[in-house]
């Protein structure tokens, strides 16, 4: 056990390199890889399960103890990322499927990664945990709405589709995870130091999965639409602390606002991609995960680095 256990530390510390290997075999082998892209929602799916498990009914009652903070946080995270989607895909000349892959990320909640970038890089983790717990339960009302108002007006998709999807491959997982920390606590306990290996598995298995069932569109337009993904990347971190620099939050508290708003729930987008539209769509998922954890992850260890004491 001790064994399994140093290998979840390691997988969580080499998160974004992992990731980045996980695109480079899809792109080296899309032909035995791109069948994993069939079970992206399976994948989402265990991963929102383990989400869930790391949640206690307390990340909830902070919503109460800090609701100007929590609300500035997914207002931002709901409102930045999804028009910056809409505006740099344009700004790239990005048209149909790859614009539509480029809305459903902004359009998606936080990322599953950010609680553990926000803790790395001396924020608050706390606020971290309870931003992506509401904008989780939130998604399946807000990401389809803001979709169809975004995405192109003749697109083939209802509302009740995207809603039944997202709480199929993200609330119901993450409540059950959620109910059997409640009545187990003390076992699942024990398993947490564990998770990030399940979590991290999942995310690279997704990437590599997408990457290869879109290997030709990669070396086509992939510079292009990997351009996109990192100035909306930036968008989301910059625009993010800046409103709550705003708000005149401590700075541990601007670093969670940063980090919940620019790092996305990729995964959930890739899935709704899969479901609904087609392999194309979800190439910006496929590469917003690989860069979103690659920016934390620096952005992360630049913060260590540097005091939060002062405002």
């Amino acid at each position: 056990m001790n064994v399994l256990r140093k290998t979840a530390e390691l997988t969580g510390r080499w998160f974004a390199v992992l990731v980045v290997l996980g695109g480079v075999a899809g792109l080296l082998a899309p032909g035995p890889v791109a069948p994993v892209a069939e079970h992206i929602p399976v994948f989402l799916g265990v991963i929102m399960f383990a989400m869930g498990l790391t949640l206690r009914g307390r990340d909830f009652v902070r919503v109460l103890q800090r609701p100007g903070a929590v609300v500035l946080g997914v207002v931002a995270q709901f409102l930045v990322m999804p028009l910056a989607a809409w505006a740099v895909g344009g700004l790239f000349g990005l048209t149909g499927m790859a614009l539509l892959g480029m809305i459903l990320v902004g359009a998606a909640p936080g990322g599953t990664a950010s609680n553990v970038i926000v803790h790395l890089g001396k924020g608050d983790t706390a606020l971290s945990v309870t931003m992506t717990a509401v904008s989780t339960l939130l998604a399946p009302l807000v990401t389809p709405l803001l979709i169809l108002w975004l995405a192109d007006e003749t697109l083939d998709i209802a509302f009740g589709d995207l809603f039944v999807s997202i709480v199929q491959v993200v609330l119901v997982p993450v409540l059950a995870g959620l109910v059997l920390r409640a009545v187990a606590g003390r076992t699942v306990e024990r398993l947490l130091p564990y998770l990030p290996l399940v979590s991290v598995t999942g995310i690279v298995v997704v990437v590599a999965g997408i990457v290869a069932a879109n290997a030709e569109t990669v070396l086509g337009t992939g510079l292009l639409v990997a351009g996109a993904v990192v100035v909306h990347n930036l968008f989301g971190l910059l625009l993010g602390y800046a409103a709550a620099k705003a708000a005149l939050l401590d700075r541990p508290a601007r670093r969670a606002v940063s980090v919940e708003v620019g790092m996305q729930n990729s995964g959930l987008a890739a899935s709704l991609a899969a479901a609904h539209f087609t392999p194309a769509a979800a190439l910006p998922a496929a590469l917003f995960s690989v860069w979103h954890n690659v920016s934390g992850s620096a952005l992360a260890s630049w913060w260590a680095r540097r005091p939060t004491t002062r405002l």
